[in-house]
């Protein structure tokens, strides 16, 4: 099927939005109004200028077929990719057919594909060719004997740390401040420990969290603490254990899990951003091996991840695990054909049985935060000041999280349910359920949350 057949939701659209803010901006140029000479490819390119608030109108085009995702070229300024009329073109081409007619790209839409494809022939001619020599794997041993000594050094004195705060008493972490755990943190960080450091600053925020906050910091130390005793003893461990110890620590991995090729349903896109980076989370389910993948993509602060998978279309593809057990982080290998469209759900499970997948997902990661669950047959319902997600057949249900309350998602899945059960894809932690994805009980297409 070409390109120009496959019409996108608007959903799909959006759920490649980098923020709330290109939502909404991107939403505003999805009509026809601001845009001239908009037009669409056989073979999945979509153009268009966009009026702006100066004298030239804005050129942008969309690579729809591109099998590592859209890719975007805006003559804007905008460093947000896609940017708010990358976004409003791909609404208006997934409305009404003749929003975006079939036809000849301009000579300025030509050439950035052109730049493309020739970039694309020259990395795969560079992977024909063979990689470079391997580095010295003498010295690259030596450089991980030393940071690993480096990476003991600084759990030996985040120990010392815990042990200070649990003889001196909870309490005192609130009189401390945040200063004292930023300060562990940066000790982290100079011992090469990424995972550590993060860990660290969370406690210092968990002080001023609001009530119970005591609880939620002893749990957290222990937590650190079993972490910090399991890198200590790391030789001693099975070796999926060992490879979980590693990656919570910080050091980088490799997918050296053999490829699977399957028709990957994409289940969710979300990003989370700090100061420095934004993350972004892509959750796919092999349709055929049953199999449920998490692609992490990296992106400088203030600019999305390039990579970008709009929900609810399949991408024939090979993902490859990484180690560790129960981790289920994977790479993006060989692209087969472009995403399109699907009829295929994830498999679901009852409350309960999420609940119990959560446990046994525990056993073999402990700082695991949350579990991907599907969830079949559920209703959202109030639950006094809160919501749950009710089984349809049992006395079951899951409470949400804090954070899915706060989303205008759940307005979106109490609208989609209507009183009548959904099928849910979303993370479920210690927190509760975090809804990303529902589909109505009968055929439809699938709604983000996110």
């Amino acid at each position: 099927m070409t390109q120009q057949g496959v019409r996108w939701t608007a959903d799909q659209v959006l759920a490649l939005a980098p923020d709330a803010a290109s939502r909404k901006a991107g939403s505003k140029l999805g009509a026809a109004g601001p845009w001239s000479e908009a037009g669409s490819s056989d073979e999945g390119t979509v153009w268009g200028l966009c009026k702006g608030s100066g004298s030239k109108p804005y050129q942008t085009v969309v690579d729809i077929a591109d099998t590592a995702g859209p890719a975007y070229k805006c003559s804007c300024p905008s460093r947000k990719f896609p940017c708010k009329h990358a976004l409003g073109l791909l609404l208006l081409w997934a409305g009404e057919d003749d929003a975006v007619p079939a036809g000849q790209a301009p000579d300025w839409a030509e050439q950035w594909l052109a730049g493309r494809r020739k970039r694309t022939e020259e990395k795969r001619a560079a992977e024909a060719s063979g990689s470079p020599a391997a580095a010295d794997p003498e010295a690259a041993r030596r450089r991980a004997e030393r940071r690993a000594e480096r990476i003991t050094a600084g759990a030996g004195e985040l120990e010392q740390r815990l042990t200070d705060l649990l003889r001196t008493g909870l309490a005192s972490a609130e009189q401390a401040g945040y200063g004292v755990w930023e300060e562990t943190a940066a000790r982290m960080v100079d011992a090469q420990a990424p995972g550590l450091a993060a860990r660290a600053r969370e406690l210092g925020a968990i002080p001023s969290s609001g009530p119970g906050w005591p609880v939620r910091l002893l749990e957290e130390c222990a937590l650190l603490h079993l972490l910090d005793r399991a890198w200590l003893r790391r030789e001693r461990l099975p070796d999926g254990l060992a490879a979980t110890v590693r990656s919570r620590i910080g050091l980088p991995g490799s997918a050296e899990g053999p490829p699977v090729r399957d028709s990957w349903l994409v289940l969710a896109q979300y990003d989370t951003a700090d100061a420095k980076l934004t993350t972004r989370r892509i959750w796919l389910h092999g349709t055929a091996s049953d199999r449920t993948s998490l692609l992490l993509s990296y992106g400088a602060a203030g600019r999305a991840p390039e990579l970008a998978l709009p929900v609810g279309l399949a991408l024939e593809a090979e993902v490859s695990a990484y180690p560790g057990a129960g981790q289920l982080r994977a790479a993006l290998g060989e692209q087969f054909a472009p995403p399109g469209p699907t009829t295929a759900r994830p498999r679901g499970v009852t409350t309960a049985q999420a609940a119990v997948r959560y446990g046994e997902a525990l056993r073999d990661d402990p700082w695991l935060d949350a579990v991907p669950v599907t969830l079949d047959r559920v209703v959202p319902t109030p639950d006094g000041d809160s919501w749950q997600l009710a089984d349809a057949e049992t006395e079951s249900a899951l409470p949400l999280t804090p954070t899915a309350r706060s989303r205008p998602g759940l307005w979106r899945l109490v609208a989609l349910s209507g009183g009548a059960p959904v099928k849910v894809f979303g993370e479920l932690g210690h927190r509760g359920f975090t809804p990303l994805t529902a589909w109505p009980e009968a055929a439809g297409e699938p709604v983000s949350l996110c």
